[in-house]
């Protein structure tokens, strides 16, 4: 007996689905699993054909109808025909719950889907016309200071150009591209799958509707030549680690006259030994005494634009953070500049002079300070 197949499990939809969440989930299936998007993969092809399988049982109400009542195994060729003896020793027909032969009728015709892959993919019935060519990326470090404040550098870039003798079009100078013989010139062919037949790119002249008899002894046929270029790239200021900076035109040569695709910077930033880059925020660690943390003080702080002087504010605490207005990094393409956060680390000498010794113990008198006081802990105890 054939294996029957979970159609509705095909498509990832639920028993009882309408033709639109059908046709939904397998417009999204399609889309993925289509040959032309995964060229060579023979699973996507398994999976592809699998769902227009599906699909063109569960699109249909009386093929859906057959299907929920006897699976799959009910558009296999022969299946629930069996010779028998009639009336009259003439041979008969056990069929399907009383259907008959002609209720099949029709089920094992070629099914044409290139409205559905219109749909999807926009079918070609015409050879395709000018593309833009291929987007492509360059990965560029950068220093912190050069990401803050931009910076001009220069890029050495390898990239396919027009071919300058064919101009681009691929083939020898003084001929012409032919029409496909396979697919006269549409750019489609129709191919048999099983019991149900779909159009799809024709595979010699790959959808263009031409072949090219002469191509063109510089580029191969191919249209376009590698050349290296120097560019000029400007990185404005407040890049961060994944910034693009687009180049326009500085991609891919563009297809039958289309127009080159872009380039795209990508931008990293390499760690900086002092500050520490959250955002468009910087932060810092600054050392100060103790007698600066209890008294106050005014102390020399690095930032981006140089040295300046924070204030320190009597009984800081170590580990406050004090805020810089305006010393952080500038938003990237657009207004504003972060700030700059300093986090205060009160250092305590590790050796301390006897006059010292005797200062602090005075201190001590002086200002008591219980800071473990709310601290109230009554130790674990053992269960029995």
């Amino acid at each position: 007996m054939p294996v029957t197949k979970d159609y509705y499990e095909v498509l990832g939809v639920p028993r009882g689905s309408d033709v639109k969440e059908i046709k939904k989930a397998y417009r999204k299936l399609a889309r993925k699993y289509h040959p032309d998007v995964n060229p060579g993969d023979k699973e996507s092809e398994r999976k592809f054909k699998d769902i227009g399988e599906a699909y063109e049982v569960l699109n249909d109400p009386k093929k859906k109808e057959m299907y929920d009542r006897f699976g799959s195994a009910a558009f296999e060729q022969g299946y629930g025909q069996t010779a028998g003896t009639g009336a009259g020793g003439q041979g008969g027909y056990q069929g399907f719950g009383g259907y008959s032969p002609e209720d099949f009728a029709g089920y094992t015709q070629g099914t044409d889907y290139s409205d559905i892959f219109g749909d999807i993919f926009g079918a070609r019935t015409q050879p395709v016309g000018p593309m833009k060519g291929q987007d492509s990326q360059y990965t560029m470090e950068l220093s912190l200071e050069d990401a803050i404040y931009g910076i001009t550098t220069q890029l050495n870039v390898r990239r396919d150009v027009d071919c300058q003798v064919c101009g681009g079009s691929g083939v020898s100078p003084g001929s012409s591209p032919s029409t496909c013989p396979d697919c006269k010139g549409s750019g489609r062919i129709k191919a048999a799958r099983g019991l149900f037949s779909m159009a799809q790119t024709c595979p010699r002249c790959r959808g263009t509707g031409k072949i090219n008899p002469n191509p063109c002894k510089v580029c191969h046929g191919s249209g376009v030549v590698p050349k290296t270029e120097q560019l000029s790239v400007k990185i404005p200021q407040g890049v961060d680690n994944g910034s693009k900076v687009r180049l326009a035109g500085m991609g891919g040569a563009g297809i039958k006259g289309g127009p080159p695709g872009d380039l795209y910077i990508i931008t990293k930033i390499r760690p900086h030994p002092f500050f520490e880059r959250r955002g468009d925020n910087l932060y810092c660690e600054v050392p100060i005494t103790y007698t600066e943390a209890a008294l106050g003080a005014k102390v020399d702080v690095p930032t981006k634009d140089g040295v300046v002087t924070m204030t320190i504010p009597p009984g800081t605490q170590p580990g406050q953070e004090l805020r810089l207005r305006g010393k952080g990094v500038p938003h990237f393409g657009g207004s504003g500049v972060g700030d700059q956060y300093v986090k205060v680390s009160v250092v305590v000498p590790q050796s301390t002079p006897e006059k010292a010794r005797e200062l602090l113990h005075e201190l001590d008198k002086a200002q008591p300070l219980n800071p473990r006081a709310k601290i109230s802990f009554q130790g674990f105890r053992r269960g029995r």
